[in-house]
C-alpha cells in the first residue's frame, strides 16, 4: 500500500507539472550538477584570472562557458533562497540583508522538489541553512552540517551536527570538511548512476567560507607564492590574465583599494600575511579537487557529456565576520568567553593576528580586506555590499548539448533567479501553479538556455538588490547604488566603468531619479524592507 500511494502522488506531481511518463522515462533528459562556493571571490579560479591551480573548474569553461555578469544575492542566505527558488530573496521571508531567516514555503517550490517529482533522483551536500531538513524540501538524500555560524573544517562544532540523511553522524578523526563533502557527492553520484532515470546533484560547499582552515600539507603548496607576491602584484597580475584571456576589455582598471588597506610594501607582517592568503588557496584548491573527483567519475560512466554542471559563488569574496579584539587589533569568531565551541572539549585560539596564525585545527581567522579585495579583482566592493565585488559572482556553465560555442563569453547580466527556470528547462519540466497544496509565486528569472545555445538575449534587463550595505538597481548598463542611511545614491554606466569609479549621478539626475522610481515600485512589490 505505500508503494501504490507514493506511485499514485508522483503521478499526480507530474501531472501538474506538466511531464508526461514517456518525458521522465526519456534518456536524453540531462543529469544535472549545481556546484556552490560559499564566499569565493570574482577572480580566485583560473578561468577568471586567478592564481591558484583550478584545473577542473578551469576545464568546466573550456568545454562551456563563462559568464562575465552574473549576479548573486551579496550574502549566503538570501543567494541560496533565490537560486533553489527562483525568485527575489524578499518574496520567501529573507529581508536580503541578513544571512538567515524563516523562509515563507507557502509562495514558493524549490528546486528539488520540482525536479523529484519530474522523475529525478535528487541529492545534496553542504550548507542547507534552512530550519527544516533538504529532505522535506525534495531532496532524496543529504549529507551535510546544520551549519550555523560557528564551523570548523575539522570537528563538530556546538550547535553545528552533521546528519547523513535523517541520522546524526559521528566525525572520523582524519575529518576535513571540503573532502568529507567531496566524498558523499560522489557517493551520492555513485548511487545516481545505478538508476534508470537522470539525476539532480546540488553541491553546497561552505569553503572558502572562514576560519581559514586547511591540512598543512596543503597549505605549503601556496606559501612561497603568496610571500613572494603581496595583494597589489596579485590584482595586477589578475587583472592582466583576465584583459590576456579576453574576460575583460583592456580599457578597464582596478578599483582603488579599499579605505584602510595599505601598500603590501608597508605592511608589517608580509609573512603573516601571506599565511592568511596560502590557506585561504588551499580551500579553494580542495573545492577543484573535488570537481574533479565528480568529472571522474562521470566520464567512468560515460555520462559526462550528458550532465549540466553549473559553478558558481553565493557572493563576492569576505574579509571578515563578526570582530573580535586581539592583541595586535581585530580578529572576529570566538573570544575568551565563547571559545569552547569544539564538542571534544579543545578550546579554539580566538582572534585573527601575526600572533596567531591561520590554518590548525585550533584556530579561527579570516584572511582579511586587502585579500578580499584582491579576490574580487577588479571590481569595487566584497561581501554584504552592493557594488559588483559584492554581488557579482563566477558563472561557469558545462553542458555539451547546448552550448553552441564552447570556451566563449557570455556578456548578458544575468542573476541566481535564473537557476531555477534554467533547470527546469534542460529537464524538460515546468514551473508549477500549484504544488502539494502550495500556490507558488510565478518565477522570477528566466532560463538561460537560449543563451548557451548562442542567442542573444535582451540587455536592458531590470535586476534589483537590498542587501546588508545597499540598496541596489540596475537597467541595462545603468547601476545606481544608495548606501543605506544617509549618504546619496551613486550612478555607474557598467558598459564603460564596471570597477565603479566615476559617479555620475551629478551628470545624470534624470536617469538617477528613473532608476530610484523602478526601485521603489520592486521594493513595494517583492515586500523588501525600506532603509
Amino acid at each position: 500500500m505505500p508503494c501504490a500511494t507514493s506511485g499514485l502522488i508522483a503521478a499526480v506531481l507530474l501531472f501538474l507539472l506538466g511531464v508526461t511518463s514517456a518525458t521522465v522515462a526519456s534518456a536524453a533528459r540531462p543529469n544535472i550538477v549545481l556546484i556552490m562556493a560559499d564566499d569565493l571571490g570574482w577572480s580566485d579560479i583560473g578561468c577568471y584570472g586567478g592564481e591558484i591551480e583550478t584545473p577542473h573548474i578551469d576545464s568546466l569553461a573550456e568545454h562551456g562557458l563563462r559568464f562575465t555578469q552574473f549576479y548573486n544575492n551579496a550574502i549566503c542566505g538570501p543567494t541560496r533562497a533565490s537560486l533553489l527558488t527562483g525568485l527575489y530573496c524578499q518574496q520567501v521571508g529573507h529581508r536580503g540583508d541578513r544571512w538567515n531567516e524563516a523562509k515563507d514555503y507557502s509562495k514558493c517550490v524549490t528546486l528539488g522538489e520540482v525536479l523529484q517529482a519530474a522523475g529525478y533522483h535528487t541529492a545534496m551536500v553542504g550548507k542547507w541553512q534552512g530550519r527544516d531538513s533538504a529532505l522535506d524540501r525534495g531532496f532524496d538524500r543529504f549529507f551535510g552540517p546544520l551549519c550555523q555560524a560557528k564551523i570548523s573544517y575539522f570537528h563538530e562544532v556546538a550547535g553545528n551536527p552533521y546528519y547523513l540523511d535523517r541520522q546524526r553522524v559521528t566525525l572520523p578523526a582524519d575529518f576535513y570538511l571540503t573532502s568529507a563533502l567531496n566524498a558523499r557527492a560522489n557517493e551520492f553520484i555513485e548511487e545516481a548512476l545505478a538508476q534508470d532515470r537522470p539525476f539532480f546533484l546540488y553541491v553546497a560547499h561552505i569553503a572558502p567560507h572562514w576560519p581559514l582552515h586547511a591540512p598543512a600539507a596543503e597549505v605549503a603548496k601556496f606559501r612561497e607564492r603568496y610571500r613572494a607576491s603581496g595583494w597589489d602584484t596579485i590584482r595586477a597580475t589578475r587583472l592582466a590574465a583576465q584583459q590576456q584571456i579576453g574576460l575583460l576589455p583592456s580599457t578597464i582598471s582596478l578599483a582603488a583599494r579599499p579605505p584602510g588597506v595599505r601598500d603590501w610594501r608597508e605592511d608589517n607582517h608580509q609573512e603573516w600575511q601571506a599565511e592568511r592568503m596560502a590557506v585561504y588557496a588551499a580551500q579553494v584548491a580542495a573545492i577543484d579537487h573535488g570537481v574533479g573527483q565528480l568529472l571522474a567519475r562521470l566520464r567512468e560512466a560515460n555520462a559526462v557529456d550528458n550532465t549540466l554542471v553549473m559553478f558558481l559563488s553565493d557572493n563576492g569574496a569576505a574579509p571578515d565576520g563578526g570582530l573580535t579584539p586581539t592583541a595586535s587589533g581585530f580578529g572576529f569568531g570566538p573570544n575568551r568567553r565563547n571559545a569552547n565551541w569544539r564538542k571534544d572539549g579543545v578550546p579554539i585560539r580566538a582572534g585573527s593576528g601575526p600572533e596567531n596564525p591561520p590554518g590548525p585545527h585550533d584556530t579561527f581567522a579570516a584572511y582579511g580586506l586587502a585579500w578580499a579585495n584582491a579576490s574580487n579583482t577588479p571590481l569595487r566592493g566584497t561581501k554584504l555590499e552592493g557594488y559588483e565585488g559584492g554581488i557579482r559572482t563566477p558563472l561557469v556553465i558545462r553542458w555539451p548539448a547546448a552550448v553552441s560555442e564552447p570556451g566563449t563569453f557570455v556578456h548578458q547580466p544575468g542573476h541566481v533567479i535564473d537557476v531555477m527556470p534554467t533547470l527546469l528547462d534542460a529537464a524538460g519540466g515546468s514551473y508549477p501553479s500549484e504544488f502539494n497544496g502550495r500556490q507558488p509565486l510565478p518565477v522570477e528569472g528566466r532560463s538561460l538556455l537560449p543563451v548557451l545555445r548562442g542567442d542573444d538575449a535582451p540587455h536592458d534587463r531590470l535586476l534589483c538588490w537590498s542587501v546588508p550595505r545597499h540598496d541596489v538597481i540596475r537597467r541595462g548598463d545603468w547601476k545606481a547604488v544608495g548606501p543605506r542611511g544617509k549618504m546619496p545614491w551613486q550612478l555607474f554606466d557598467l558598459a564603460v566603468d564596471p570597477t565603479e569609479t566615476t559617479d555620475l549621478a551629478g551628470r545624470h539626475p534624470e536617469k538617477l531619479s528613473e532608476l530610484k522610481r523602478e526601485f521603489h515600485e520592486w521594493r513595494q512589490r517583492v515586500g523588501a524592507v525600506s532603509n
